[in-house]
């Protein structure tokens, strides 16, 4: 009988365990999360910071690619500022998918207006539809119109993607 009691308070110590959040976010995995959180910074056109029960977590908008803004690429520092005019400081639904190599989560974002911002970017011109990384066709369809209307970035005739942009010199200082 006593074996049977300690056992069963091993296993209930071991399910305990599979269940306490860990101290900091650390180990936390937002990836197939939602969840509604503050946004506390924006670090460039694609990427911010959201504040989620006292823990900060950086975000790496989904499907899309914006000009960067190390490396002065034209229309990263107006990219920024565009994805901060649609977010900062507001209350935003954050959809997780899965993180990057850089330990941001991926995730598509939805503000207090009920705009996704990771769409909102490609109709104001201020990023290209991240094709290596999605293939949905309303991401496409949303660069290809803000292209012929030549919004933001597509003014420029020889705009550079930012993928071949950081391929290059430009972001080494060189």
């Amino acid at each position: 009988m006593r074996l049977g009691k300690v056992s069963l308070l091993l296993l209930l110590l071991t399910l305990q365990s599979c269940f306490i959040q860990p101290a900091g976010n650390k180990g936390i995995n937002y990836s197939h999360l939602v969840f509604t959180a503050r946004v506390i910074r924006i670090l460039d056109g694609d990427t911010l910071e959201v504040l989620y029960q006292d823990h900060p977590v950086k975000i790496r908008l989904a499907y899309i690619d914006c000009p960067e803004k190390r490396g002065h690429q034209p229309f990263g520092t107006k990219a920024k500022q565009a994805l901060s005019d649609l977010c900062f400081g507001q209350m935003v639904t954050v959809q997780g998918q899965k993180y990057d190599r850089y330990k941001r989560l991926i995730a598509v974002v939805v503000n207090d207006k009920k705009q996704v911002l990771n769409q909102e970017m490609l109709k104001l011109g201020m990023a290209w539809h991240f094709k290596k990384y999605s293939h949905d066709p309303l991401y496409a369809q949303l660069e290809i119109t803000a292209r012929k209307n030549k919004v933001g970035l597509w003014q420029e005739a020889d705009a550079v993607a930012p993928w071949e942009w950081r391929g290059t010199k430009h972001l080494s200082g060189k």
